[in-house]
């Protein structure tokens, strides 16, 4: 069996992208992506990509938040660059809220029963047994 951890990344010719980068120094990026044949001719067959950058500023710090722009050209992606960018915001604070509900989800408290004799009165559990209680 091939040890994957020690193979050599290669280039894909046949999905090669001329990369140009807009931005107007305060709330973001435009990245147009030109696809390109191996050689750097311009490739007709498929679509020119625009992905937007920009951060959301959290109590943490910024978050860096890229996206891709539904657009055929510079100036419909600089129009749909902030519907864009909120839809970004909201896919990654659902995905938070998930990973807050997936963690949250994680600790289990067992009920008194589960304990077998340690969660009785005078056991590791103290009163009640298996039960949080705040003093």
């Amino acid at each position: 069996m091939a040890d994957d951890r020690h193979q050599i990344p290669s280039m894909n010719g046949a999905d090669l992208y001329r990369e140009d980068l807009f931005t107007d120094r305060a709330v973001g990026t435009i990245r147009r992506l030109t696809p390109v044949t191996a050689q750097g001719e311009a490739d007709p067959a498929r679509p020119v990509v625009f992905v937007g950058s920009t951060q959301l500023l959290t109590p943490a710090g910024a978050l860096p938040l890229t996206f891709e722009i539904d657009a055929t050209s510079l100036a419909e992606a600089v129009q749909h660059f902030a519907a864009a960018a909120e839809d970004a915001v909201r896919e990654t604070l659902e995905e938070l809220a998930a990973i807050r509900r997936e963690s949250a989800s994680g600790l289990v408290i067992p009920d008194a029963g589960a304990l077998g004799g340690l969660g009785g009165p005078g056991g590791l559990g103290g009163p009640g047994g298996g039960k949080l209680h705040l003093r």
